[in-house]
C-alpha cells in the first residue's frame, strides 16, 4: 500500500521552509548547496554501488551503529550511511571517512521523504539493505525501499511511551510502516511490546540488547587526549566537561560553578554545545560571565588560566570526556529534556552527573540508578555539589568508575547478536546471487 495523499501534500507544503531553514543554519554558501544536493537530488557521486546502508538520525544513532559499521568496514564490505542532522553527519566521517575505510565509506544526508526523490536515490546507490539505528521511520523510505525488494531492519531500536503515543495518533500510517519491515532488534521487552501493539507482527521482533555498551573509545582520541595532557599541561588541571548540552543548561551550571572557577585556578569547564548553530551564542555568554574562554573553532588550545574551553567542533566528544575527572551530560536539565548518551563517559571511567529529564534513556538510567553507577541531580546547584564531590573525593570518583564498569560488562553482547542476524540477510543474498 503506498503512503497516502495527505502525508505527500504535507511535505510538498514544508519542502520550501525546509530549504530556507537550510540556508539559515548553513556556514557558508557551498555547505548550503552541497546539503541541498544531498537533500534534494540530484545527489553525491556514488562511491559503491550495492553498500551496506545504515540511516543514523543524529550522533546518538551514529554512536550506536559506530561499532557494527566498523565490523562490515573490516571485512570489506562497502557502506553507506546517511544522517538527518549535520551533528550525526559530522560524526560519521570523524569516525570513518579516513584510512583505511576511505575507499569503502560515505557518508550523505537522507534525502527528503519525497517520493520521486527516493527512487532516484534507491536507483543511484542500489544498497544491499536498509537498517534504520533505533527510531526515525519515513514513510516513503520505507515504502520505497520495499518496492525495491530491500531488506529493511530497525536495529537497536528504542521507543519511550512518549513517542509510542505519537505514532499511535497516526495509527493507519505507522501501522503501513511497520508492516513492511523484515525484522525489529529491540533494546528491551517494553519497546519490543510497543511496536507490537502499534503493529508490528511479533514473530518480526526479537529483543537482543542494546548495542551501545558494546561501543569503546576510539584508539585515535585516546592517543590524542594524552598527547594533548602534555601540549596544554593538564596534569594538574581539574576539569568538567558540560557535554551536549542545549539552553538554558550552560548558562544555569556555569553560574552554579562561577564562585569556583574564579576561586580556583586549576578548575576549568570544556563545554561541548549539542547543536553547532549554538556555538557563537554559548561563547557570547561566557564573555558574559567575564569567563576566560579559548575555543576549539579558532585552533586555541587550553591556557593556564583559562576557564572555559569552548569545544565549538563535532565528532570529538569522547577527546573530550578523556580530558574530563567529571561530566555533566546534557539535555536533561532543559525542558522538555529526554537526555544524550551516558554509555561514553561511563566507558572512560568519568564519573558522570544528569539532570531529572532523561527519558529517552529512562531503562539504561534507572538500571544505572539502582547500582550506583551514575548520579541524578535535581538542578544546577546540585549539579555543582556533585562535581566537586567527585573532583575531591577520590575514593567516590572511584567507586563510580568501578560500579559503571561492571554495569557496562554484564550488559555487552548485543553487538554480536546485532551481527548474526545482518549475516543470514548477506548469506541470503549470496545465495540468491
Amino acid at each position: 500500500m503506498a503512503t497516502p495523499f495527505w502525508y505527500n501534500f504535507l511535505l510538498a507544503c514544508i519542502k520550501p521552509f525546509y530549504r530556507w531553514k537550510i540556508k539559515q543554519r548553513a556556514e557558508t554558501d557551498a555547505l548550503y548547496q552541497q546539503e541541498c544536493l544531498e537533500r534534494f537530488g540530484p545527489f553525491q557521486p556514488v562511491k559503491n554501488r550495492h553498500a551496506l546502508w545504515f540511516h543514523a538520525v543524529s550522533v546518538g544513532e551514529t554512536n550506536a551503529a559506530q561499532p557494527l559499521i566498523e565490523h562490515y568496514l573490516k571485512l570489506g564490505y562497502p557502506v553507506l550511511v546517511t544522517n538527518t542532522t549535520k551533528t550525526g553527519q559530522a560524526r560519521a566521517k570523524s569516525l570513518f571517512l579516513k584510512q583505511p575505510y576511505l575507499d569503502l565509506f560515505q557518508a550523505v544526508y537522507l534525502p527528503v521523504d519525497q517520493i520521486d526523490l527516493l527512487q532516484q536515490f534507491f536507483a543511484k546507490y542500489q544498497p544491499r539493505f536498509l537498517a534504520l539505528v533505533e527510531t526515525e521511520l519515513w514513510p516513503n523510505l520505507i515504502d520505497q525501499a520495499k518496492q525495491h525488494q530491500i531488506a529493511i531492519m530497525l536495529l537497536n531500536a528504542r521507543l519511550s511511551e512518549k513517542s509510542a503515543k505519537g505514532y499511535a495518533k497516526v495509527a493507519g500510517l505507522t501501522k503501513a510502516m511497520l508492516s513492511k519491515m523484515d525484522c525489529l532488534l529491540a533494546q528491551d521487552l517494553s519497546t519490543q511490546q510497543r511496536y507490537i501493539e502499534l503493529g508490528l507482527k511479533a514473530e518480526k521482533t526479537e529483543v537482543v540488547g542494546n548495542i551501545k555498551f558494546d561501543i569503546s573509545a576510539p584508539r585515535h582520541f585516546l592517543e590524542q587526549a594524552e598527547q594533548l595532557k602534555q601540549q596544554w599541561r593538564l596534569q594538574e588541571r581539574q576539569i568538567i566537561t558540560l557535554a551536549s548540552t542545549h539552553a538554558p543548561e550552560e548558562q544555569l551550571l556555569l553560574e552554579a560553578l562561577l564562585e569556583d572557577l574564579k576561586n580556583n585556578p586549576a578548575l576549568m569547564c570544556i563545554i561541548v554545545p549539542r547543536h553547532p548553530e549554538r556555538f557563537d551564542e554559548v561563547f557570547q555568554l561566557c564573555q558574559k560571565l567575564n569567563l576566560n574562554t579559548q575555543r576549539r573553532s579558532l585552533g586555541q588550545s587550553i591556557q593556564p588560566d583559562s576557564q572555559v574551553y569552548l569545544a565549538d567542533s563535532m565528532g570529538e566528544l569522547w577527546l573530550w570526556y578523556a580530558l574530563s575527572q567529571v561530566c555533566f551530560v546534557g539535555g536533561s536539565l532543559n525542558e522538555p529534556g529526554g537526555g544524550h548518551n551516558i554509555l561514553e563517559p561511563m566507558a572512560l571511567d568519568v564519573p558522570t552527573v544528569i539532570g531529572p529529564r532523561y527519558f529517552n534513556f529512562q531503562n539504561i538510567v534507572d538500571q544505572c540508578t539502582a547500582e550506583q553507577a551514575i548520579d541524578i541531580v535535581s538542578d544546577a546547584i546540585s549539579a555543582a555539589v556533585s562535581f566537586r564531590h567527585y573532583l575531591y573525593d577520590q575514593v567516590a570518583a572511584k567507586h563510580m568508575a568501578t560500579q559503571a564498569q561492571q554495569f557496562l560488562a554484564r550488559n555487552q553482547g548485543s553487538l554480536q547478536r546485532h551481527i548474526s542476524v545482518i549475516d543470514q540477510y548477506l548469506d541470503q543474498q549470496a545465495a540468491d546471487e
